[in-house]
């Protein structure tokens, strides 16, 4: 039985600090931005004008960019049919402020993590375009990488977000607050109060009652599946309602063991690695800045992979049946193993 909430007041709640910070609106939170069919595009993106390409040297991208007075470079990971890049571009830069904001601040320099070009990174490494997306685990599309005015790579955001998320990431660097604290405290600064998040979670039977003992659960030689969530949440109501509705998805999910915590709660937990925390101090340790965040652990107590960005289902279907059927054991990174499953089914 699914609890709903109206999300809508809670999120205009939650952030408010500066007019390019957190502050979500209604184009931000509505269902055009978090709802879309995440199948690959029928047609190739088109990236908007003010992309650049690479000349094959960051430090140059780099310098070029230091000579406009800007901040640094952001480098942009996509994929040619990637539904999610296409929606980063539509919502998040097509937003006025938003794209001011960044081309005031940086030059972005897009990248096709299948590409085969050089590229010497900015610390004078070479590696083609696929090489630089797997250096950057850039395992989901679209991924961006900022740069400071000095060269050095200083956060990564990894798949698409809501606006107001990455408005807020844009001002976390460009203001510098990475300097002193991770992004996820930065982000619970402009909560207001916790008190709305403290709510109920979307109940289902898959998921595993107290205590949580991650660290015995490893007995059973399962994956773990670790569901990071809160309450008032209409993200999280979206991925029990659409992705985890879908019963493939349910197939493969309880082949794991699956926990489900609420990421503002002091409910106690054991980690995978035998830690005695509190879901609050373990979702703020592994830096999660997003609900509902999945982290996934082998059953050694290791972490395979994790999905802290919006999924829909094909994506969240992909990371499931690569853990289930352990596709991190084997050469490559998760894109390449998702391109081999796909070459097999046809």
């Amino acid at each position: 039985m699914y609890k709903k909430f109206v999300a809508l007041s809670i999120l205009l709640l939650l952030f408010s600090m500066t007019a390019y910070s957190s502050t979500p609106s209604d184009s931000d939170n509505n269902d055009s931005n978090l709802s879309f069919d995440d199948s690959q595009l029928a047609d190739e993106l088109v990236y908007p004008d003010w992309f650049k390409l690479s000349d094959g040297n960051l430090n140059d991208e780099l310098s070029t960019a230091k000579k406009a007075g800007k901040k640094g470079i952001i480098t942009y990971f996509g994929q040619k049919r990637c539904a999610y890049c296409e929606q980063f571009i539509k919502t998040s830069l097509s937003d006025a402020d938003i794209k001011n904001y960044l081309q005031k601040n940086y030059d972005l320099i897009a990248f096709d993590i299948w590409g085969i070009d050089d590229v010497i990174d900015t610390d004078g490494k070479a590696y083609t375009e696929r090489e630089l997306s797997i250096h950057y685990k850039a395992n989901f599309t679209p991924s961006l990488v900022f740069y400071d005015v000095d060269g050095k790579p200083v956060f990564r955001l990894r798949g698409y977000y809501p606006p107001y998320k990455f408005r807020a990431a844009l001002q976390y660097v460009t203001e510098e607050f990475y300097k002193k604290e991770t992004f996820s405290d930065y982000f619970a600064r402009a909560n207001q109060g916790e008190y709305f998040l403290l709510g109920g979670l979307n109940e289902r039977d898959f998921f595993l009652e107290e205590p949580y003992d991650l660290a015995a659960l490893l007995k059973n030689k399962k994956a773990t599946a670790v569901f990071f969530e809160q309450g008032n949440c209409h993200t999280c109501d979206l991925l029990h309602s659409a992705p985890l509705a879908k019963e493939l998805s349910i197939q493969e999910i309880r082949k794991m063991n699956a926990i489900q915590l609420n990421m503002w709660t002091d409910t106690p937990v054991i980690t995978p690695k035998g830690k005695t925390t509190t879901a609050k101090e373990w979702a703020r340790s592994l830096d999660l800045f997003y609900a509902p965040s999945i982290v996934f652990f082998d059953p050694d107590g290791n972490e395979i992979i994790r999905v802290d960005s919006v999924a829909h289902f094909y994506r969240l279907w992909g990371v499931l049946e690569y853990v289930n059927k352990q596709g991190y054991k084997q050469p490559g990174d998760y894109q390449d193993w998702r391109l081999k499953q796909r070459k097999i089914s046809n």
